[in-house]
């Protein structure tokens, strides 16, 4: 229920998802999807072998993660604004799903809200008096799964919507919405590292 509510809230993912589905159709939403999977499972991962650990003792080291994040939300947002670059509708097609497939992974290797999950919410789950490697791993398996669950439900609802957005206005349109969006979540996340 925790992974569920949090991958129901905005975040990062949601807005980026939106804006590559209704944009570039639901082929480039599925590999962003892939990419985001895989980024999440790095950072479970990453968790498992004891670095949210080490982040949870070093609040440099996590703030640091979480600026670097904020950067490359802000770059997403302005070049979605822009319409220029990797990021932009129309810059890629069908067949270049290997770039879409490499944003969805970045943006989740800097995923502050990822690194939050699996630093402060994740190990509250877990026994101490058990093995903590495989109970970690068990549930990093578990909330990945369920937001590479909730991320195609919206890359496919989002893909139902790029013949509309194919007309130049309307894509404009949306690009714009969702770089306001994205700087948005970017400047929220940027709020929380500066407390």
């Amino acid at each position: 229920m925790t992974a569920i509510v949090i991958e129901l809230t905005p975040g990062p993912n949601m807005a980026w998802l939106a804006l590559t589905g209704a944009s570039s159709g639901r082929r480039a939403a599925l590999a962003a999807t892939a990419g985001i999977a895989l980024g999440l499972a790095i950072v479970g991962m990453a968790a498992a072998l004891g670095l949210a650990e080490l982040a949870h003792a070093s609040p440099r080291l996590f703030a640091l993660l979480r600026y670097a994040g904020v950067a490359y939300l802000l770059w997403l947002a302005w070049q979605a604004w822009n319409g220029k670059g990797d990021v932009s509708p129309g810059h890629l097609r069908d067949g270049n799903g290997w770039l879409w497939f490499r944003h969805g992974l970045v943006l989740n290797l800097l995923n502050p809200k990822a690194a939050l999950f699996f630093v402060a919410i994740l190990p509250g789950y877990v026994d101490g008096t058990a093995p903590v490697m495989a109970q970690t791993l068990l549930l990093s398996g578990c909330y990945v799964a369920v937001a590479t669950l909730v991320h195609l439900g919206l890359a496919l609802l989002a893909g139902q919507a790029h013949g509309w957005f194919e007309k130049e206005d309307q894509a404009t349109m949306l690009r714009r919405i969702c770089a306001v969006m994205i700087a948005g979540v970017a400047l929220w996340f940027l709020a929380g590292t500066a407390r």
